[in-house]
């Protein structure tokens, strides 16, 4: 029904920046809730971030509080998560998900996933 392709994952030292891109097909996203989640291998995915369907609401973990900035563009289908000042506790597989209604904090509730973005930090 939607289908989730990520972009912009990549090699950075530490300080620098990178832009997460995730565009959908299929179906808008405007009545969506869209989440940012990572994870490193052999560990849980983490979430990272979520905005609101009206990107009223958004919120941040606290690992990345200040530093990163998710934002839509319902025209345009599209979900960015800005980051900036990364360091190498950012390297991590980098996920968006959309859902009606996912679970605050978790991965319940989304109901589609897009392939993963790998995101490299270098000291």
């Amino acid at each position: 029904q939607v289908q989730l392709v990520e972009s912009g994952g990549g090699l950075v030292q530490a300080g620098g920046s990178l832009r997460l891109s995730c565009a959908a097909s299929g179906r808008t996203l405007s009545s969506y809730t869209m989440g940012w989640f990572r994870q490193v291998s052999g560990k849980e995915r983490e979430f990272v971030a979520r905005i609101s369907w009206s990107a009223l609401i958004r919120s941040y973990a606290d690992a990345v509080k200040g530093r990163f900035t998710i934002s839509r563009d319902n025209a345009k289908n599209t979900v960015y998560l800005q980051m900036n000042s990364l360091t190498p506790d950012d390297t991590a597989e980098y996920y968006c998900a959309a859902g009606i209604s996912p679970a605050w904090g978790t991965q319940r509730g989304y109901d589609y996933w897009g392939q993963g973005t790998q995101v490299t930090v270098s000291s």
